[in-house]
């Protein structure tokens, strides 16, 4: 496919970090709107959403060179994102203590919790169905092998340096079928925003919670890069673990059907 997105001298700028990038802005665009329509207010939110941001990639960094700390001292100039995570781990807790920095930052603001998760779901499904495509066109995370019709064949040398994608090989484009299961769940949380008069409060980041949780569960077993797969508990792998947990709290959310307490105020700037 296309890993390299272009470069200048000799600075490359990768489809995936580009499209990450993207995924972010958007999501970020997409939280404000949502959090002005269901007045709550706009600017909060952005900063929220900023902080989040930063401390998922800070945190994950640091994550990354105290684990690596002898590799980092010999080359210090990795910390600035030359050296990629080696462990899923070290993304889940990143991304852990960018959701718990949101959260104090909710709670100091006096940001409801539900209400702003609900808000930030549908930007969570656009960031991730953006994340997934450019995954699909660098390489990344690349699926199993499969003689099916539409399965996809790399070629780039750039992809096997950079994601080990083997190449030559017809692959399962697992990032697509996460990327299709993204846009078809943003397309029912806007329906439920839009549509519904009643939607309580948590409702519509359960439903994120829930049926993304159930597809990524199914997604992993098409997975190639899982080189075996590692599995956690010899069962499951990480992700299928943490999209286990996904459903039971989404369920949890989306399922309940306390009355809500806050009336519908109007969008505030």
């Amino acid at each position: 496919m296309y890993p390299l997105l272009f470069h200048i001298g000799r600075i490359a700028i990768p489809t995936y970090g580009a499209c990450t990038a993207l995924a972010l802005l958007a999501a970020l665009a997409v939280s404000v709107r949502e959090a002005r329509q269901r007045g709550l207010p706009s600017q909060k939110v952005w900063n929220l959403g900023l902080i989040a941001i930063l401390v998922t990639l800070l945190g994950g960094r640091l994550l990354l060179v105290a684990t690596h700390l002898a590799a980092f001292r010999a080359h210090p100039f990795w910390v600035l994102g030359l050296a990629s995570p080696a462990g899923g781990w070290i993304g889940v807790g990143g991304a852990v203590l960018g959701i718990a920095a949101a959260v104090l930052y909710a709670l100091a603001e006096g940001l409801p919790l539900l209400r702003t998760a609900d808000a930030a779901a549908p930007a969570f499904a656009l960031a991730f169905a953006i994340n997934r495509i450019g995954a699909f066109f660098g390489g990344i995370d690349w699926g199993r092998r499969t003689h099916l019709p539409w399965g996809v064949t790399y070629r780039s040398i750039l992809a096997y340096l950079w994601y080990r994608v083997p190449l030559g090989v017809r692959l399962h484009p697992v990032q697509l079928y996460d990327a299709a299961c993204s846009l078809l769940i943003l397309a029912l949380l806007l329906w439920m925003l839009r549509s519904r008069r009643h939607v309580h409060n948590g409702e519509v980041a359960g439903a994120w919670l829930f049926l993304y949780g159930l597809c990524r569960f199914f997604v992993e077993f098409f997975r190639g890069d899982l080189a075996g797969p590692v599995m956690f508990s010899h069962v499951f792998t990480l992700a299928q673990v943490l999209s286990l947990l996904a459903v039971i709290v989404g369920g949890i959310l989306w399922l309940q059907r306390k009355p809500r307490t806050e009336t519908v105020m109007q969008p505030v700037a």
